[in-house]
């Protein structure tokens, strides 16, 4: 079985749920496990605070090889509210961020939204996906759910592993 089809099977028991605080799902392939914080699962797609996705072989990777992943991903995963595009490269901590390039501004006047994502190479090699919410005139920012359907999800997770550089 592939990660997105383990992800699949593991939510599919959960749907017309929610949980607060919200609930861990996750699914092992080849090393590579797949986690999201789930808010709620429904029929057309789930709502989660964050997904990640832990490589232990990419354990100490060079900035090089995030930044190939970061690359790849940018490429791929164009089936988001907002397009993403790396940010900043921190080899001293071995971490790539990446953002929505440009945030969503329009939808709720006085609201930016956007996604981000950390790829990091220190302590285990991760993939961590968060959305946030800055409000006009607000210090900070508020991590808000990322929704998506079950077939973005999907195709996330297949991105993702598709992706992964070669350590």
């Amino acid at each position: 079985m592939s990660l997105s089809l383990d992800i699949a099977a593991a939510l599919r028991p959960l749907v017309g749920q929610t949980f607060l605080p919200a609930r861990t799902v996750s699914a092992t392939d080849a090393g590579v496990t797949i986690a999201l914080d789930v808010l709620s699962v429904e029929m057309l797609g789930v709502s989660c605070e964050e997904l990640r996705l832990d490589v232990p072989a990419l354990t100490g990777a060079s900035i090089n090889q995030l930044k190939q992943w970061a690359a790849g991903l940018c490429q791929r995963i164009t089936y988001l509210l907002e397009p993403l595009g790396p940010l900043e490269f921190d080899a001293q901590n071995q971490q790539v961020l990446i953002r929505s390039q440009p945030p969503d501004a329009a939808t709720s006047p006085g609201h930016t939204k956007y996604y981000e994502v950390l790829l990091s190479a220190l302590g285990g090699g991760r993939f961590l996906l968060r959305r946030y919410q800055a409000d006009r005139g607000v210090p900070g920012r508020q991590p808000v759910p990322i929704r998506v359907t079950h077939e973005q999800l999907a195709k996330l997770v297949n991105d993702l592993v598709a992706t992964l550089p070669t350590p």
